[in-house]
C-alpha cells in the first residue's frame, strides 16, 4: 500500500467533504500540520468541526480556515491568541465547545482506544458540566465526557518512515500522538522521511498502522507564536583620549 504522496494537496485529494470533523495536532504554532492545514483550506470545504487545542493565530494554523469561514464549530481548550476567533464567536458565526486541556487530550485518546465515554472530576460544578451526566464514585462527583473520533486527523511529526511510523520531537509531540489514533483517516506530514528499518523501534511513538497517508515537508517553517527576548545591554562608551578610565 503506497502511503507517501507528492504533496499535501495530493494527500487530501478525494477525502475532504463539507461537514466533516477534522482533528489537528500541535500546541500553539508548535507541531501543527501547517502544510496540511493550508491544503485543507484550499479544498474549499465548509461547515467543518475542528478539534484542536487552539485555533492557531490570526493568519496561521487553523486561523487560515477562520479567515475563509470554513469552520462552523471548534472543540478547543485555549483560543486566546486569535482575535478573529473571538469576533466570529461573539457574532454568532462560530460555535465553540470549550474543553479543559487534559480532558481534551483524554477525549481524543479515548476515541482512538474505542472508549465512547469516561468520567472525570475536572469541570464538576462549573459550566463545563452543564447538560452532562454526573455520577458519584467513592463519595466524589464526576462528569461524563464523550470520546472524540473524527473523519480526518492531520498530524505533524519530526521523522517518519514510508510505512507511517512516526517520531515526534519535544513539545511538538503535544496532541499529535492521540489525535493520530482518533480518526478514520490519519494523514501525517513529516520533516524527515526515511525507509523502513531506519527508525529506532524504541523511538517510534505512533505505529504506522494508524497512518494512511504521508507527506514529506523537508523545509517546514517553524514560526514563533510569542517571541520573548531580553533587552540588549547598552554598549559601553569608549573613553576619549586623555580621560581617566
Amino acid at each position: 500500500m503506497k502511503k507517501v504522496y507528492e504533496d499535501a494537496h495530493a494527500a487530501l485529494a478525494g477525502l475532504v467533504k463539507d461537514g466533516m470533523t477534522v482533528l489537528a495536532g500541535g500546541f500553539g504554532l508548535c507541531g501543527i500540520p501547517s502544510s496540511l492545514i493550508r491544503a485543507l483550506r484550499d479544498t474549499g470545504a465548509t461547515d467543518l468541526t475542528c478539534v484542536s487545542n487552539n485555533a492557531g493565530i490570526d493568519g496561521e494554523g487553523l486561523g487560515l480556515l477562520l479567515e475563509t469561514q470554513q469552520i462552523s464549530k471548534m472543540i478547543s481548550s485555549y483560543v486566546g491568541e486569535n482575535k478573529l476567533f473571538a469576533q466570529q464567536f461573539l457574532a454568532g458565526k462560530l460555535a465553540v465547545e470549550f474543553t479543559p486541556q487534559g480532558t481534551l487530550a483524554e477525549r481524543c485518546r479515548a476515541g482512538g482506544a474505542g472508549i465512547p465515554a469516561f468520567f472525570t472530576k475536572t469541570g464538576v460544578g462549573t459550566q463545563v458540566a452543564e447538560g452532562k451526566e454526573i455520577r458519584a464514585f467513592d463519595g466524589e462527583n464526576y462528569v461524563m465526557e464523550r470520546g472524540i473520533f473524527g473523519d480526518i486527523a492531520l498530524v505533524h511529526a519530526w521523522k517518519g518512515d514510508t510505512e507511517g511510523n512516526l517520531v515526534y520531537r519535544k513539545t511538538a509531540r503535544n496532541f499529535n500522538p492521540m489525535m493520530a489514533t482518533a480518526s478514520r483517516m490519519t494523514i501525517a506530514e513529516v520533516e524527515h522521511l526515511v525507509e523502513p528499518g531506519e527508525l529506532d523501534p524504541d523511538m517510534i511513538v505512533t505505529p504506522g498502522i494508524y497512518v494512511k497517508r504521508i507527506v514529506h515537508v523537508p523545509n517546514h517553517e517553524k514560526k514563533i507564536e510569542q517571541r520573548t527576548t531580553r533587552k540588549r545591554a547598552a554598549p559601553a562608551v569608549p573613553a576619549a583620549a586623555g580621560e581617566e578610565v
